[in-house]
């Protein structure tokens, strides 16, 4: 097959095509600039790329009035910041679900004893509007989550109907970004979405470690007006609010020692993201994930979401042929040096496998995962025409190109 010689380079590098939906895989100045040696948190040179970092968040969120935050965690630590500085105990909160991280935020939400409402789409398909609407109706919300691509299910959400109504119903808005933000269309101060966070593993392009969050002013203004103390101390943006305001002003300041490495490579990798463009990247992103999914169906495999228009540009969730062995596919599938992941929701667990295309995914990352696809099936005596989904992903691809 035509990608063969690119499996070969894997195979010399002595590594593997890592294309799950995160971490993935990094362009080469971000995992230098990981490897430069670790300066002082209060150095002057770390200060200023601290300080830019926080500006160029600004740019990739579309939230020139929002307040960033770049706090060393996870993305589930991003959650739990937004709802630890937003949610008080009693308070009413609708979570809308698309899969298994809708849930995570209604475990967060009950962590904090809040009164949590959840609308679960079907698997595969989204909460209607008028559905949410309904809801909204009949008590008063102090907040509402929405996961932008649920990464376990592949299922795009459009934040910005729901938070119009958001607005209508003066409920705030947390939309999760893990797995979309840089890859999928966000105009967080346009929408008025209160709070835009993220992971840095995911399409913003930075090895794991990284919570990061945009806040809107009104967010900002909820949490100052709160009645009850935060119930959190690392996650209390009492403590992290003036070390944000201190870097961009670039001042040294200190209240728990940031991930310097990580924010050095967090810095290099948005300016990469806002030198291409951060429309262009979503239009790049959402033409690899089309090309993808023609090649994917031309071997007759089908999506979890239940239509393109919700499938997300960040991964691709798959569910496995009837007569596969899903194990034995991506162990094969391994074997030609490319990784992908199995399922994640818990009910359809061993029925589905994702493949992650986000961040520097390039063409011939998708080539190299297709290959490796048709040769596992072949193996495993699944009938299809061969190089057929190579075919399809590139006649695609040149569709678009100039």
């Amino acid at each position: 097959m035509l990608p063969l010689f690119y499996i070969k380079r894997l195979q010399m590098k002595g590594r593997k095509l890592l294309m799950i939906p995160g971490p993935i895989e990094f362009e080469p100045d971000v995992m230098q600039a990981m490897a430069m040696a670790t300066t002082s948190h209060v150095a002057p040179d770390f200060i200023e790329v601290f300080g830019n970092s926080l500006e160029h968040m600004r740019e990739v969120w579309k939230s020139p009035k929002g307040q960033p935050f770049i706090v060393a965690g996870t993305g589930t630590l991003a959650m739990d910041m937004a709802i630890a500085n937003l949610i008080e105990k009693d308070d009413n909160v609708l979570v809308i679900s698309t899969g298994y991280f809708g849930k995570r935020f209604q475990d967060i939400l009950t962590h904090y004893g809040a009164n949590t409402t959840i609308l679960e789409a079907p698997v595969g398909e989204v909460v209607p509007l008028e559905v949410i609407e309904k809801e909204l109706k009949t008590k008063t919300y102090k907040a509402l989550t929405i996961t932008h691509v649920d990464t376990s299910t592949g299922v795009l959400v459009d934040p910005e109907p729901i938070a119009k109504l958001a607005k209508k119903y003066h409920v705030l808005s947390i939309l999760d970004g893990v797995c979309s933000v840089a890859a999928e269309t966000i105009h967080q101060d346009e929408w008025e979405l209160d709070i835009v966070l993220t992971a840095s593993q995911k399409a913003v392009g930075v090895p794991p470690g990284l919570a990061l969050l945009m806040a809107s002013e009104k967010a900002i203004q909820v949490w100052e007006n709160r009645k009850t103390p935060v119930c959190n101390y690392y996650a209390n943006w009492k403590n992290w609010l003036p070390i944000m305001k201190a870097y961009e002003a670039r001042k040294p300041s200190y209240f728990g020692t940031p991930a310097v490495n990580l924010i050095v490579a967090l810095e290099t990798s948005l300016k990469i993201i806002c030198k291409e463009g951060v429309q262009k990247r979503i239009e790049r992103h959402q033409v690899l994930a089309n090309a993808f999914r023609k090649g994917l169906a031309s071997l007759h495999l089908e999506i979890l979401p239940r239509s393109t228009e919700i499938a997300a540009n960040s991964l691709t969730a798959v569910y496995y042929p009837k007569e596969i062995d899903g194990v034995a596919l991506r162990s094969k599938i391994a074997r030609s040096n490319v990784i992908i992941a199995g399922g994640l929701l818990s009910e359809i667990k061993t029925s589905y496998f994702r493949v992650g295309h986000m961040g520097s995914v390039s063409p011939n990352d998708l080539i190299a995962v297709l290959s490796a696809l048709e040769r596992a099936l072949l193996a495993l005596n699944y009938p299809f025409e061969t190089g057929k989904s190579l075919n399809a992903f590139q006649t695609e691809l040149l569709k678009f190109e100039e």
